[in-house]
């Protein structure tokens, strides 16, 4: 065969595979995120970073919540959503632990954190998608073990007096109040999520620290749980803060807003704007890291949180574990 038609052959090769490839990653690109990183059941082998936004990113390097610790246990297993970034896994470490030497809470439920590699959700939540936020039940952790089957169906309790907006005294207790203020008083917490209810509750029983209160907000949903959310760590400049929350203990009328009925009541549609059809996020849409976490391959030993339910023994805190600084113990009153 004539050197040229060789030569040919293999740059028509080279073309066809780019072409071939070209296409795949096209197609990659135009696949709803949800779907890329909600298949995804195990974390990237990458160095820890929070990638991007609360709401449009994703993570790498994240380990798991041990299913089961000394003052906490994972809920719903079954979504494989118990994954974070190591500052997060810490903090609801020793906070467990905290809360229950020193603020008369049993232990934590913890529900969703994020996917392995974050990213959005295939259902539930807009944000979680970095690593730094988790949902804490505002039900305390039993003296027993839940088995595999009632973490998937025993539920969180809401904390407010049926088909109402006020929280129910019998249900919100001192406890609950310690709890949530020993979190938001946490350095490197950005925000608490809570219902405007559970807020309204807190700035009555808050005295005159209020300080902390600034880092609660109220949003719709959250009586049945809250939700944290860290800051992004130091030296990630890929991660994306939110802003600061406003000044002041959002106690005013912030909090009078929402607790009237103008949040709740549903918006008439403007017959004269054109109702667009929401297009699904892409990995177009994310930061080009997330290309690279979803290219890469899972960290050795990490295994699906459900298949830890009786095959492992639950997981001190490691004494020589670096640990987020929380504040010192507080005394049981309010």
């Amino acid at each position: 065969m004539p050197r040229w038609i060789s030569r040919f052959a293999l740059l028509a090769g080279c073309l066809s595979l780019s072409i071939a490839f070209g296409t795949k990653d096209e197609a990659l690109a135009q696949t709803p995120a949800k779907v890329l990183f909600g298949k995804e059941k195990l974390p990237a082998n990458l160095q820890a970073r929070a990638i991007g936004s609360y709401a449009k990113g994703c993570q790498a390097g994240a380990v798991a919540l041990p299913v089961d610790g000394p003052a906490w246990q994972a809920m719903r297993l079954s979504r494989n959503r118990n994954w974070g970034q190591p500052v997060l896994i810490h903090f609801l470490e020793k906070l467990a632990a905290d809360a229950k030497a020193y603020d008369g809470w049993n232990g934590l439920l913890v529900g969703d954190i994020a996917q392995p590699r974050g990213g959005p959700m295939t259902s539930g939540h807009a944000s979680h998608q970095i690593g730094l936020d988790a949902d804490i039940w505002l039900r305390p952790m039993p003296a027993g073990r839940f088995s595999k089957k009632e973490r998937e169906s025993v539920s969180a309790i809401s904390m407010l007096k049926s088909g109402t907006r006020t929280v129910d005294p019998n249900k919100f207790t001192a406890a609950h109040f310690r709890l949530i203020k020993r979190a938001a008083s946490t350095p490197g917490v950005a925000r608490i999520f809570v219902h405007p209810g559970i807020k309204k509750v807190l700035c009555d029983m808050a005295g005159s620290d209020r300080s902390w209160l600034r880092q609660v907000r109220p949003w719709y949903g959250h009586h049945y749980h809250f939700h944290v959310r860290l800051a992004c760590p130091p030296g990630q400049a890929g991660c994306k803060n939110q802003a600061p929350p406003p000044a002041g203990d959002g106690c005013g009328k912030d909090l009078a807003w929402w607790l009237s009925d103008a949040p709740w009541t549903p918006k008439k549609p403007d017959p004269k704007k054109t109702v667009v059809k929401k297009r699904a996020v892409t990995l177009k849409d994310l930061p080009d890291a997330c290309r690279a976490v979803l290219a890469a391959a899972p960290t050795p030993g990490a295994v699906v949180a459900s298949s830890e339910i009786g095959n492992s023994a639950y997981v001190p805190i490691e004494a020589d574990r670096t640990l987020t600084v929380l504040p010192k113990p507080r005394p049981l009153y309010y």
